[in-house]
C-alpha cells in the first residue's frame, strides 16, 4: 500500500512540474525482468518512516556441559539392550568430579570439574603439563 501511494504522489508531482500526460513520460523506469515501476526517491514529498520495536528476552541460565576440559571426554551414545534384544538409545555420561587441586606454580588451590581419567593423568604428569597440553590458562580461575 505504501509503495502504491508513493508512486502515485510521485506521478502527481511529475505531472505538475513537467505537464506530462502519460505515465511513460513521467520519468518512471520499468524493469524488464519483473515489470516493476521504479520512481526516483528524491522526488517524493515526504520521507518514509519506519518504527522498530525491540523485545528483550531474559538471558538463558548458564549450564555446565558434561565435558572434561582437560581430556575432552564427553557423553557417549550407546544402546540399552533388553532381554528381548530390543535396543533403545541412551547416553553414557563422563564421570566428572569437582576437585580442588594444589597448583604449585601459582601457590594456590584451583577448583576444577574433571573426569577421573584426568585426575589420574594429573597425578602422573602434573597439573601444569596437562593444562598446557589442553590449552587451559589456570591464572584466570
Amino acid at each position: 500500500m505504501a509503495t502504491a501511494t508513493a508512486t502515485a504522489t510521485c506521478a502527481v508531482s511529475f505531472r505538475n512540474s513537467f505537464g506530462a500526460s502519460k505515465p511513460s513520460d513521467l520519468g518512471f523506469v520499468t524493469s524488464q525482468l519483473s515489470g516493476l515501476r521504479i520512481c526516483n526517491p528524491k522526488l517524493l514529498p515526504t520521507p518514509l518512516t519506519l518504527t522498530l520495536t525491540l523485545t528483550l528476552t531474559p538471558p538463558l541460565p548458564i549450564v555446565a556441559r558434561r565435558v572434561c576440559p582437560l581430556t575432552g571426554k564427553k557423553s557417549n551414545r550407546a544402546n540399552k539392550v533388553s532381554f528381548s534384544n530390543h535396543k533403545t538409545k541412551k547416553l553414557q555420561f563422563v564421570n566428572l568430579q569437582y576437585k580442588r587441586i594444589w597448583w604449585e606454580a601459582g601457590k594456590r588451590y584451583v577448583k576444577l570439574r574433571l573426569s577421573t581419567k584426568a585426575l589420574k593423568t594429573i597425578e602422573k604428569n602434573g597439573l601444569d603439563a596437562v593444562a598446557k597440553k589442553a590449552g587451559i590458562d589456570l591464572k584466570k580461575k
